[in-house]
């Protein structure tokens, strides 16, 4: 499945999902997401931002690492199913939104938790994706940079 319909999928899950746990699933499945992004963009992505991707991919595993891993049965690990990134700028435009609404959700549940450890963990995870995002925002900027440049290399 191509990333932006990942993406749409996983937002629309994180915002039905209803008590703690449902959510923290969500958010750990958009960051598992952010990961694998990052290692398709490092890889088979432009060059330019094939440094930010590994950026990426390291701190998105960071956000899931934090977090406890939830238990999926086969086929429900949305990063797993990621076949194609298609148009980098689109699929990055609509992840950093996805990581945006992780961070507003993990805000939510560090303020209704009463468990000192799973607030810890959250603020860890916000850390992550807040993180994660700049990564995007960068990878985006490069590419608005790289597209300036086109005409002027063209005309040369």
């Amino acid at each position: 499945m191509d990333a932006v319909r990942l993406i749409v999928t996983s937002r629309r899950a994180l915002a039905a999902s209803g008590g703690v746990p449902e959510m923290l699933a969500e958010v750990w499945q958009a960051q598992a997401l952010a990961q694998a992004m990052g290692s398709r963009l490092a890889v088979l992505g432009p060059p330019e931002l094939r440094g930010e991707a590994r950026g990426l991919t390291e701190l998105a595993g960071r956000g899931c690492g934090v977090l406890d891993a939830p238990e999926f049965a086969p086929g429900e690990l949305r990063a797993a199913q990621l076949t194609e990134l298609g148009d980098a700028r689109q699929a990055l435009m609509c992840l950093g939104g996805l990581l945006g609404e992780v961070g507003i959700a993990l805000v939510a549940v560090a303020c209704s938790v009463d468990d000192e450890a799973m607030y810890w963990q959250c603020m860890e995870a916000i850390d992550a994706a807040d993180e994660s995002r700049d990564r995007v925002l960068e990878m985006l900027r490069r590419l608005a940079d790289r597209d300036e440049l086109l005409p002027v290399r063209e005309a040369g």
